[in-house]
């Protein structure tokens, strides 16, 4: 390697990175951790340093530059680089003071994770948490969380998963939503209501058909992305929703409807980590606690 023309900082790349990634300054210093005006300061550096221009400034957007464009690539592969060379250090480290992060759905981070902060608190009070709550798959590889409570077995072969075991989803209304509208009877008399969707519609929609309910797009008048939105609207009687058990026991003022002719939906749950991660006894111990905690809310 020939130190002399690499001697750039690698910071001022990470800037650059996470801005082309993102699209935007702001974004890019939310991920970073790190000021915007820190952020631009490190990109005109590199820019300075390379002599190239990589971003261009149209209107309020900032764009990328062909020449940007050529160096993305470069930059992508020693950030790999950078986060495998992270992964493999916290891996080998046995301390077990630190940090730990878990990402976890929005839902399941107010039902599930109080309880469980409390445990640590308790149990390991040199151990900081940082729940990423996110209702997407986080990136494990790039250290997006180093813990991941997730409702697909992971496929990756750089990623272990333990299977946590498999809880129920049903069909919810509140009693104030009951008492307006009547309690539905049967699955078509259900379909003449208004239901609340998370997610893809058609996804949702295909799912609800294979359990025998028969809906259009036209059931499905309000969309959402976020499972806390849903369930406070399902609890406001806004209309019927798909909630799991673990969520629809901590709220009495829901009543599932059609229960002996819904079938309830299989939701698994894999608790995940990285496998250069699971050597490090700060996150072995963390994962093993929350492995623990989560089979025994299935068993109560």
């Amino acid at each position: 390697m020939n130190f002399a023309i690499a001697a750039f900082d690698w910071n001022q790349v990470r800037a650059f990175l996470a801005t082309a990634e993102n699209g935007s300054l702001s974004a890019a210093a939310r991920l970073l951790g790190q000021t915007q005006p820190t952020l631009s300061r490190q990109i005109i550096a590199l820019e300075q340093s390379l002599g190239v221009t990589l971003f261009e400034r149209i209107g309020k957007r900032l764009v990328i530059t062909e020449s940007g464009k050529d160096l993305l690539e470069h930059a992508k592969q020693m950030g790999d680089a950078a986060n495998a060379f992270s992964l493999s250090a916290s891996g080998r480290t046995q301390i077990i003071a630190g940090l730990v992060r878990i990402s976890v759905s929005d839902l399941f981070s107010i039902h599930l994770m109080p309880k469980f902060l409390q445990k640590i608190q308790t149990e390991l009070p040199q151990i900081k948490l940082e729940i990423v709550v996110s209702n997407t798959l986080s990136d494990l590889q790039r250290r997006e969380a180093d813990i991941a409570i997730r409702h697909v077995r992971p496929t990756q072969p750089e990623l272990i998963g333990k299977f946590i075991g498999e809880s129920s989803a049903g069909l919810y209304a509140s009693h104030t939503w009951i008492e307006k509208h009547g309690e539905p009877k049967t699955l078509l008399e259900l379909c003449e209501h208004s239901i609340i969707s998370i997610g893809n519609i058609d996804e949702m929609i295909s799912i609800l058909r294979e359990n025998g309910l028969p809906l259009t797009h036209e059931n499905l008048k309000i969309r959402t992305d976020s499972g806390i939105l849903m369930w406070e609207m399902i609890r406001k009687g806004l209309g019927i929703g798909v909630l799991t058990s673990e969520v629809s026991n901590n709220t009495p003022e829901l009543k599932q409807l059609v229960p002996d002719l819904f079938p309830p939906i299989p939701v698994p749950t894999w608790l995940v980590t990285h496998k250069e991660l699971n050597t490090s006894r700060r996150i072995r111990l963390v994962f093993d606690m929350l492995a623990d905690y989560l089979k025994e809310i299935r068993r109560d």
